[in-house]
């Protein structure tokens, strides 16, 4: 398994589509449980092949839920890379698009 998509029931639903399993958790609760049987934080690793993604996708919404465990996660520099996706209402407030923060980083806008 390359990917894992944890959000909004109708995201996840979306990504399904494309071969790309996935969880719906709407609440900081769910998110969590979530996102630890996938990075095998909560225990067994619960994903459909048995072996941990190479890349979790986290909706924006799902993403603000877990924050803090989000960046402790980033910090170990495990598999997986977390990347954030925007929601069904699009971009959350505050948060930078790839493009603005590639823009920022490199000073290239794309």
């Amino acid at each position: 398994m390359k990917f894992y998509i944890i959000g909004e029931r109708e995201i996840v639903l979306a990504f399904k589509l494309t071969g790309i399993d996935g969880t719906a958790a709407e609440t900081r609760a769910e998110v969590l449980d979530a996102f630890n049987r996938v990075t095998g934080k909560g225990g067994i690793v619960n994903v459909p092949s048995g072996e941990i993604p190479r890349v979790l996708i986290l909706t924006e919404q799902a993403a603000s839920q877990i924050e803090d465990e989000e960046i402790a996660w980033q910090k170990t520099g495990k598999f997986p890379l977390i990347v954030e996706v925007p929601g069904l209402n699009g971009h959350l407030k505050g948060k930078k698009t790839l493009s603005d923060a590639i823009k920022e980083a490199v000073g290239v806008e794309v």
